[in-house]
């Protein structure tokens, strides 16, 4: 028969199973054990938890505030542009057209029309509007112009079509007016110079804007910028207008009969040729007339 060992009352228990017991529920539970602190650490320890509860506090109104000051997303307002911006903005816009015009008369298109409801008339210069003559002079003549070709100085008397002033200043006053001339840059900008001294003739083409078709001078509107419906042109040479002939009022040429009466005949037809939509069914007409 074993005999039981008694245990010594003054022994103290073991205590490996009591901290195993004591830690895992300390797990558990998430709380700590503490050994007993000293007076000192206490009092630190005291002050930490208050600097702590200050911090949070401090930390919670601050967030308050922002809350309070942060917009909402449907709050937001579209401030507008500062005149500084403004201004920025249109240079760059000027910029941009600047060079899209630039663009675009390299290819012999016109910028739009000053006033937009203005349809369009094309005039040819030599033989339709004036006359011109080289050495020796004629008998008459209204002016001379000395342009420089090729390096080489000419002499050019020009004498104006009979009422070539006044319809020019008539056709001004509800049309855009262009001159559009097979002829050289360097002579046919020193006759419209003293031409249109008034300034009725808001542009000029010249021959460098031209197709050479088959050897042919070619004036081409479809390349203006200008819709066919509304512009009509006038030349005395049926080759300029090969391409769109509907678009097209011939003239007779003219040389130096001071008789001639065909601007003012030209005078009547744009007086009246407003009440077209079409210009085309208005040149259609005219011509219809004229045969």
């Amino acid at each position: 028969m074993v005999s039981k060992v008694k245990r010594n009352p003054f022994k103290p228990k073991s205590k490996s199973k009591s901290k195993s017991i004591n830690k895992d529920h300390h797990i558990r539970s998430g709380r700590r054990s503490f050994r007993r602190k000293s007076p000192i650490k206490s009092v630190v320890s005291a002050s930490s938890a208050v600097i702590s509860s200050i911090h949070r506090r401090i930390t919670k109104l601050f967030s308050k505030l922002v809350r309070l000051t942060t917009p909402n997303k449907n709050s937001y307002k579209i401030l507008k542009k500062t005149t500084l911006f403004q201004d920025q903005d249109t240079q760059q816009q000027h910029s941009l057209e600047t060079i899209c015009r630039t663009l675009i008369f390299d290819h012999h298109a016109l910028p739009p029309p000053r006033v937009p409801t203005r349809r369009t008339v094309f005039l040819d210069l030599d033989e339709t509007l004036v006359h011109s003559t080289a050495d020796p002079p004629p008998e008459r003549f209204d002016f001379v112009v000395r342009p420089v070709i090729e390096g080489e100085g000419m002499t050019f008397y020009v004498t104006k079509r009979p009422g070539v002033d006044e319809f020019l200043a008539s056709l001004a006053e509800n049309y855009e007016v262009v001159v559009f001339t097979a002829g050289l840059k360097e002579y046919a900008s020193l006759v419209l110079d003293r031409l249109d001294r008034k300034r009725f003739i808001s542009h000029r083409l010249y021959r460098d804007a031209c197709r050479n078709v088959d050897g042919k001078l070619v004036k081409d509107l479809s390349e203006t910028g200008r819709d066919l419906k509304r512009v009509v042109i006038v030349d005395d040479n049926p080759n300029s207008f090969e391409k769109q002939p509907e678009n097209a009022i011939p003239i007779l040429p003219f040389v130096d009969d001071l008789r001639d009466r065909e601007l003012w005949k030209l005078r009547k037809f744009f007086d009246g040729a407003d009440c077209y939509d079409d210009m085309r069914d208005a040149v259609k007409h005219y011509l219809a007339f004229q045969q």
